[in-house]
């Protein structure tokens, strides 16, 4: 695991193969616990090609010096991603 919030990574490989791409990524916040959104991409094992874009918000909590995993949240498809929007732009209008 990652000693900073900026080595963190979900690209992930087997036998040499990237099947998680880490296309972006936002820190949302650092410290002890750490919150980071990823733009990813997952590799179609048939095709060959990676997939759509999708979101993932992970949590980390730092112990002994390395972060760790704790959560996460994968946002299955753009559609939900602008739902997930939607909501929160009429919250924060709200509280305005």
């Amino acid at each position: 695991m990652a000693e900073t919030v900026d080595g963190l990574s979900i690209n992930y490989k087997e036998d040499g193969v990237l099947l998680c791409k880490e296309v972006d990524r936002y820190v949302l916040s650092r410290g002890a616990w750490a919150t980071v959104m990823f733009l990813y991409q997952d590799l179609d094992r048939r095709t060959g090609e990676y997939g759509p874009k999708k979101v993932t918000i992970r949590r980390y909590q730092k112990r002994d010096g390395v972060y760790l995993p704790r959560s996460k949240f994968n946002i299955s498809s753009m559609k939900q991603g602008k739902k997930i929007m939607e909501a929160m732009q009429k919250w924060i209008a709200e509280e305005a």
